[in-house]
């Protein structure tokens, strides 16, 4: 009970600093009394620009961060699989190609743009499921099927790529995974959608324990088995389609997060998902930040970053599955 009051705290603290530090660093910057000054009304030209250009990145990166990692924690619970995660097994991927293609096409559609990323997210979700089922998921197999729909999806992005520029089409450059230069409209369309997703994972968590037990012990409760499992993975997909709408395609933040969830918190999934969105908004954050300060005035997507991290870490989760057989 300690460990989860303190690792609770510490997240917090942190993702309060880290939200401080991003607003007040760069090639604008502000002192903390001069930043909450300006921040309950005094006249700043510099919080102006903070307010405009880095206030909608932090919240698009905190909302994807939470998003993510809670769609990772959701599609773990149902697949029963410590390896899953969106961008790892092509959820992203499909999300993202189909998000590229309506607002590259149907530009007056932006706003309902998660719907569409949530169709094509919902598909590779589906090709992965009856692709890897063979009296059950095996782990293993489930990430070679991801791995090869994900790779499927983003050759499709790359033809559509080349093809409109062939055709002169204009593709739009939030689909680099990069958060430069985020708009309020598009914080509308991540807090709303976002939130939405979050508040209906937050409800799912019973559903989330019961589906740790045995298959059998659960039916015999009369517990809806299938029924949970396709909404419980209709919410992981939501989350996953928002963030890729959105913020791109960034991989691996399903996949650490809810690791670290476990064994700071606990494998209830009540503290696992609020965790989760806690940890992950703090990740995607520190991840965009450092991406945006590192090598000023150029910048390193938080993709790029979390793959840098996110490699390492599932190479060493699939070795430690060799040994445990």
């Amino acid at each position: 009970m300690t460990k989860r009051i303190i690792s609770f705290a510490v997240v917090t603290v942190l993702l309060l600093v880290a939200i401080f530090f991003s607003a007040t660093t760069g090639s604008v910057s502000m002192g903390l009394g001069e930043f909450i000054r300006a921040l309950f009304g005094e006249q700043n030209a510099d919080f102006a620009v903070i307010k405009d250009l880095r206030f909608p990145r932090i919240i698009i990166a905190i909302f994807a961060g939470a998003a993510l990692s809670v769609a990772g924690a959701l599609l773990q619970a149902v697949m029963r699989n410590p390896l899953a995660d969106a961008g790892v097994i092509g959820i992203s991927a499909g999300a993202g190609f189909m998000s590229m293609f309506i607002i590259t096409f149907l530009p007056t559609l932006f706003f309902f743009t998660p719907l569409f990323a949530f169709i094509g997210g919902a598909l590779a979700c589906f090709l992965v499921f009856a692709l890897s089922w063979k009296s059950g998921l095996e782990p293993m197999r489930l990430i070679l099927v991801g791995i090869a729909i994900s790779a499927v999806f983003t050759g499709l992005r790359e033809a559509f790529i080349m093809i409109c520029g062939y055709m002169n089409v204009t593709i739009d450059g939030s689909f680099t995974s990069n958060m430069t230069m985020k708009t309020w409209t598009e914080v509308e369309i991540m807090v709303l959608y976002g939130t939405v997703g979050l508040v209906l994972a937050v409800l799912l968590v019973k559903w989330c324990n019961l589906l740790t037990l045995d298959d059998k012990t659960v039916r015999s409760l009369g517990f809806p088995l299938m029924t949970a499992r396709i909404v419980i993975a209709a919410v992981a997909v939501l989350l996953s389609a928002i963030a890729t709408a959105v913020a791109g395609v960034i991989s691996f933040v399903g996949l650490l997060i809810p690791h670290i969830a476990r064994r700071l918190v606990g494998n209830d999934y009540k503290y696992v998902i609020l965790f989760s969105m806690l940890a992950g908004a703090l990740l995607i954050l520190i991840a965009d930040t450092l991406g945006r300060t590192l090598v000023a005035p150029q910048e390193i997507p938080a993709s790029t970053l979390m793959a840098i991290i996110g490699g390492p870490f599932l190479i060493f989760l699939l070795r430690r599955g060799d040994r445990a057989k």
